[in-house]
């Protein structure tokens, strides 16, 4: 019984031993990733390939100086032309959709959301899951 542990035990450890050998003769050597360094052939730091470089239109520098840029935009902000940034665009597409004038008066959604609290069912009830319809309404 001994000499099985002590047998598996020397195995483990050729084992463990051997793989990290291997993994050492596959790395490149310091000076070898150093000369490809200086050649650039390595992928640039970052999200990824080329993160920093910019398009192919551009080299990630801007052409225009600040006080264009800044000239440009109070020409566009005074045309309307500017959209609003973040979330606001879509805060303002929702009022526009809000503010357009319904088909149907307000009595007549108020009927049809009593008639449809009226059918078998009802209305679903708010929150965030919905209820099975072979569940019964509990009132």
């Amino acid at each position: 019984m001994k000499n099985q542990l002590a047998l598996s035990a020397v195995v483990a450890a050729i084992a463990v031993f051997s793989q990290s050998a291997f993994a050492q003769a596959s790395m490149p050597s310091r000076a070898e990733v150093k000369a490809e360094a200086k050649t650039g052939a390595l992928a640039p730091a970052g999200e990824g390939p080329g993160a920093m470089t910019g398009s192919k239109d551009t080299t990630g520098k801007s052409t225009k100086t600040r006080a264009e840029r800044k000239a440009e935009t109070k020409m566009a902000k005074e045309a309307g032309n500017l959209k609003p940034a973040g979330d606001a665009n879509e805060k303002e597409i929702s009022d526009a959709t809000r503010a357009k004038p319904t088909v149907n008066s307000r009595a007549d959604r108020k009927a049809a959301t009593k008639a449809a609290n009226k059918m078998p069912g009802g209305i679903e009830p708010a929150g965030e899951a919905a209820r099975p319809i072979s569940d019964p309404i509990k009132k």
